[in-house]
């Protein structure tokens, strides 16, 4: 085995004009700034390589000089695919004066598309994107004038649209790690994130390129374990021992064993956030959070409710996930975003995604930049401000529910909250709420047509996107006005049918008490009846039954309703996310027999985990026959067939 190990420079060298690079990196996570660094001084002082072709998923970089910032010069690069662009301002300003062919993506399209091209596959095909500025009807996330290619194609398959990602052919890839031995085996322990590298390696590799990896550290040859190398050796051509300032763990962390999973840190210490705007409209999404379910937090304002997860000590009821591979934990903020202490998994990028435009996610809280009157939202482009799409677009097609947060004005805005209540002080010079968002980031109309569930949360009211595609005002904050304060400063109207007041628990600088909130059954708002085809809906999604008091509560309520009604009805339950203990199982398949026998004249139920469907067989084969079903409308067919099969012939 020849050694790999060598110089900065003579790894850069083999990059040649014209070549496709290809990059690892989530902010600063990963971010191979020796191997950036080197190829700038290279372009600095010789001139080449020039006309790059550069593809990253995630954004790397500071928002100043570091991580992809390094090649912001004219001639270094001539077309750049990117997911984020918000962190490479120098590489954005040539995109945004034409000066580079540019294209924004899904980050986890992009993703996708390096394992895809690893494979030997002419591109990637996703529903993500559909309705979007990506959408080649709206632009195909070509970025100016001077970007001609077609590179997303809207294609029909099975009467369904896609969209068709083309593979991007790939010479260099830049990637890393913590420790090489000289044969290229590559370890990761230290770092917080794996992302695409194996992905990007293969990619690379199969289409007979070169793959630099950047490591801290060289370790004797054999040396490491099988189970530990994220990278083998031969996909790897040479290796560069980065300098300790060009190899932090993230742009704001040197070091930390948390991050990396060596240790696992005590919550409590953590500081409680002041009450203040921020906290204000996290702790309202947070009322959004489903016990037992797994959960997405953006950058930026959703940040927040991890924080307050942790203050109210419900961490525990929660999956908190993040977009580059982490599951589980309290992810970190601002520079350190990305990374995560006490996780309890990691995997690839790529893989992550796999969960995510799968329907993986029982909930999203994302930033919100500007909304318009149909529920569209924009967090990419503002006129000559380019920030990217980065995940937005696959997390927020596919999450199961979606949470918008965001102020609700920008610029200046000022708050004073006093005994439950929000004064405003200075209003915000911008406006959010526009007729139109400059580029459509989320397609409201997109998610009404799938009736998915969508909240807009700001500081002073609430919306809710309507089955037809409106905005509707549900909750104002105590102490806001709904003229002066909401009304005057948006450009549409919303629909307006009686909104309620927002919890003044979320104004109160003590705890909200957010655990019992959440275990609250909420009986009253689960259970729905349609008098004209006489069928009773329970809604128990995501419910935590966790003894036989809960079970007790569950059968009065809906036994009530029963007796209201006064006639057997045809019943049809939501199982999706519940959570039944073992304590309560019995008691529980008693109750459904006993329901059955009294006030049900068929029923089926439905449930989208595997596990929860194999469960309630379970439980209620002791007592019942248990349809259940994957969907709701596999259900409600189930009762519809049995009408058929009853009907005279």
């Amino acid at each position: 085995m020849r050694n790999k190990v060598v110089s900065l420079e003579d790894a850069i060298a083999i990059i040649q004009d014209g070549d496709g690079i290809c990059t690892s990196g989530f902010v600063g996570i990963g971010t191979p700034d020796e191997l950036l660094e080197g190829l700038e001084q290279r372009f600095l002082t010789t001139g080449t390589p020039r006309n790059l072709t550069l593809m990253f998923a995630a954004g790397q970089g500071d928002g100043k000089e570091k991580g992809l910032n390094k090649l912001g010069h004219d001639g270094l690069l001539k077309r750049v695919i990117g997911g984020h662009w918000g962190l490479i301002p120098k590489v954005g300003r040539l995109a945004i004066e034409g000066r580079i062919e540019a294209y924004n993506l899904p980050q986890g399209c992009i993703s996708h598309l390096f394992r895809d091209t690893a494979a030997g596959k002419p591109g990637t095909l996703s529903r993500v994107g559909l309705g979007t500025f990506v959408d080649p009807r709206l632009g195909g996330g070509k970025l100016n004038a001077i970007t001609e290619e077609e590179i997303v194609k809207l294609i029909e398959i099975e009467g369904e649209e896609m969209l068709f990602y083309k593979a991007c052919p790939l010479q260099v890839a830049l990637i890393r790690g913590t420790t090489a031995d000289p044969s290229g085996n590559i370890s990761m322990e230290r770092e917080a994130l794996l992302l695409d590298n194996l992905a990007m390696a293969m990619a690379v590799k199969n289409a007979n390129g070169v793959v630099i990896a950047q490591v801290e550290r060289i370790a004797r040859q054999g040396s490491l374990s099988s189970r530990d190398v994220v990278i083998p050796a031969a996909l790897v051509d040479c290796i560069v021992v980065a300098r300790p300032e060009n190899h932090m763990q993230t742009y704001a962390t040197h070091y930390s064993p948390a991050y990396s999973g060596e240790i696992t840190v005590p919550l409590e210490d953590l500081e409680t956030p002041p009450l203040d705007l921020r906290k204000v409209i996290a702790r309202r999404c947070a009322l959004e959070l489903p016990p037992n379910g797994v959960i997405n937090l953006g950058i930026g304002m959703p940040e927040g409710v991890a924080a307050v997860a942790v203050e109210e000590n419900i961490l525990d009821l929660l999956t908190l996930t993040a977009e580059p591979g982490i599951i589980g934990g309290m992810p970190a903020s601002g520079l350190d975003f990305g990374a995560a202490v006490n996780t309890e998994a990691l995997i690839h990028q790529n893989q992550q995604f796999d969960f995510y435009d799968g329907g993986g996610l029982d909930l999203a809280c994302l930033g919100m930049a500007e909304a318009d009157r149909q529920g569209n939202v924009n967090v990419s482009r503002f006129g000559s401000k380019l920030a990217g799409a980065g995940g937005f677009i696959n997390i927020s097609q596919n999450a199961r529910r979606l949470v918008f947060a965001g102020t609700f004005t920008a610029g200046g805005l000022n708050i004073e909250i006093t005994d439950g209540r929000l004064l405003i002080q200075q209003e915000g010079r911008a406006h959010k709420f526009q007729q139109a968002v400059g580029q459509i980031t989320f397609s409201g109309q997109l998610a009404a047509r799938q009736g998915q569930s969508v909240l807009y949360v700001t500081e002073r009211c609430v919306f809710r996107l309507r089955a037809d595609g409106a905005l509707e005002l549900i909750e104002i904050a105590p102490g806001i006005d709904l003229e002066r304060d909401i009304l005057a400063h948006m450009a549409f109207r919303p629909v307006i049918d009686s909104p309620k007041i927002m919890d003044e628990r979320i104004f109160r600088v003590e705890p909200m008490g957010l655990k019992a909130i959440l275990l609250d059954l909420h009986l009253d708002d689960r259970i729905g009846y349609d008098p004209q085809r006489n069928m009773l809906f329970l809604n128990f999604e995501n419910m935590s039954i966790r003894n036989v008091a809960d079970v007790e509560a569950v059968r009065r309520a809906v036994e009530e309703k029963c007796q209201e009604i006064g006639r057997r009805v045809d019943v049809v339950v939501n199982y999706g996310g519940v959570q039944i203990e073992e304590a309560a199982t019995e008691a529980y398949a008693n109750m459904v027999k006993q329901m059955e026998d009294r006030y049900y004249h068929r029923i089926s139920r439905y449930a989208t985990s595997a596990f929860m469907r194999m469960k309630l067989g379970n439980i209620l084969t002791r007592t019942v026959a248990p349809h259940v079903f994957e969907s709701r409308s596999e259900a409600q067919r189930f009762i519809d067939r049995i009408d058929t099969d009853d009907a005279p012939a």
